[in-house]
């Protein structure tokens, strides 16, 4: 979604006859647009911040601006005023459609706007940049969730979604301009279109994008397992575009900790989810989020989210050891867990979903899969590379001329990571 807003943002200056620079040095304008999910990102941010301090001093017209999920904090955008007085321009996650006249604004001296709350869905964005035949489309901005560990809700504001007319309008703007794939964003998108009026759901939503003539393939993050229904199930086996892929972040194996969590669910209903999709979906591939070291985490919690590992046997899994992020709940918690024991339960989750990953692979071993190209391989330029429908990693010989189609390939090897195979 970071990415969606900084597109959005480089639309803008493009509109105000900016053109990108090839390096720092030669920019007039310098923005960072920022994420806090982690506090580690926030010190990353404000180190970046305090290296623009010498472009101002080589060339005091030079603008720097600083804006998103970090500076929408409270007191961060205080905080920046004063320890990072040359910055000329402070804005929040809620109006970065209004760059062009803060821009302007900076002109007559620093400009700081950084909204309290929500505004309605702005839809008058510019044209986008399109570089490849990938994109993303956010269809709803916002969470209404509170999990205890996030900060998302508190920066991103309530859910509100954009209307299906105008998701369609982009999606099918994205393939005039070559886009193959695009991947729908919101911070929980099964609960698309509960605010609007006529009603829609998410699962409604894939149909409609599923008529986009010459796009050939959807995916969507995030989902929580909470929203995640029967209907959407259906419409994910029917629409031909959808990809068999979902990422469904489970967090935790614990009850407990799941409580803790503010999730919402248990991992009984979680499992039985599990049981649908792939009823429904035999060859769907499934992903996850898990927090390793949560506060209070037991011995015993730890075990029931190795227990889930070997009950839904994801393809992969994105652990992250638990660090506190201020402003969230789970930061004032009793029972904070050491780093020791964190980084010992870390390994031994990474080792048991790196086993599972691989099975998954090898089990893809000598079947045929349609492939949508991307480009040459990152650690070999001499072979091309694209994914699955289930969004597995599949390296072939090729050439660039392959770029955007969808070819068929046979799985010859299976690694951890990767699917290696040869065009048939």
């Amino acid at each position: 979604m970071n990415e969606r807003d900084s597109e959005s943002l480089a639309g803008f200056l493009r509109q105000m006859g900016y053109d990108e620079a090839a390096s720092p040095d030669e920019a007039t304008i310098l923005l960072i647009n920022t994420c806090c999910v982690r506090e580690s990102a926030e010190r990353k941010i404000l180190g970046k911040l305090g290296e623009l301090r010498k472009y101002k001093l080589a060339d005091p017209d030079v603008i720097i601006g600083i804006g998103g999920c970090m500076v929408q904090q409270p007191g961060m955008s205080e905080r920046i005023q004063k320890e990072y007085p040359y910055v000329d321009l402070v804005y929040g996650t809620h109006n970065l459609h209004q760059l062009p006249v803060m821009i302007e604004q900076c002109r007559s001296g620093q400009v700081v706007d950084v909204w309290n709350s929500e505004g309605e869905v702005v839809e008058d964005l510019p044209d986008r940049k399109v570089d490849g035949i990938k994109a993303h489309v956010t269809i709803m901005y916002g969470c209404n969730n509170f999990c205890s560990y996030c900060i998302v809700p508190y920066v991103r504001g309530r859910e509100r979604s954009r209307t299906p007319k105008d998701i369609v309008r982009e999606v099918t703007n994205l393939v005039a301009q070559g886009v193959k794939e695009v991947t729908l964003l919101g911070q929980n998108v099964n609960s698309y279109g509960k605010d609007l009026e006529p009603a829609i759901n998410f699962a409604g939503l894939l149909l409609e994008v599923n008529k986009v003539e010459g796009l050939q393939r959807i995916r969507f993050t995030t989902s929580h397992p909470k929203d995640f229904d029967l209907e959407l199930i259906q419409a994910m086996a029917k629409a031909d575009k959808v990809c068999e892929h979902i990422h469904l972040p489970v967090q935790a194996g614990s009850n407990r900790i799941l409580e803790e969590m503010n999730r919402g669910y248990k991992r009984e209903y979680y499992i039985d989810l599990i049981a649908k999709i792939r009823e429904a979906m035999p060859n769907v591939a499934l992903t996850t989020d898990l927090i390793v070291g949560f506060p209070g985490e037991s011995d015993d919690d730890f075990e029931d989210t190795l227990d889930l590992l070997e009950k839904v046997r994801y393809d992969n899994a994105f652990t992250f050891l638990y660090s506190k992020r201020s402003g969230t709940p789970a930061a004032e918690m009793d029972g904070q867990i050491s780093d020791e024991v964190k980084k010992s339960r870390f390994q031994r989750l990474l080792k048991l979903q790196n086993v599972i990953s691989l099975e998954h692979n090898r089990a893809l071993l000598g079947t045929t899969q349609e492939i949508l190209v991307e480009g040459p391989s990152k650690n070999n330029k001499e072979m091309m590379s694209g994914r699955t429908r289930g969004n597995k990693i599949v390296v072939f010989p090729g050439s660039e001329e392959m770029i955007g189609r969808l070819i068929n390939v046979k799985i010859e090897e299976a690694r951890t990571w990767t699917l290696i195979g040869k065009e048939i």
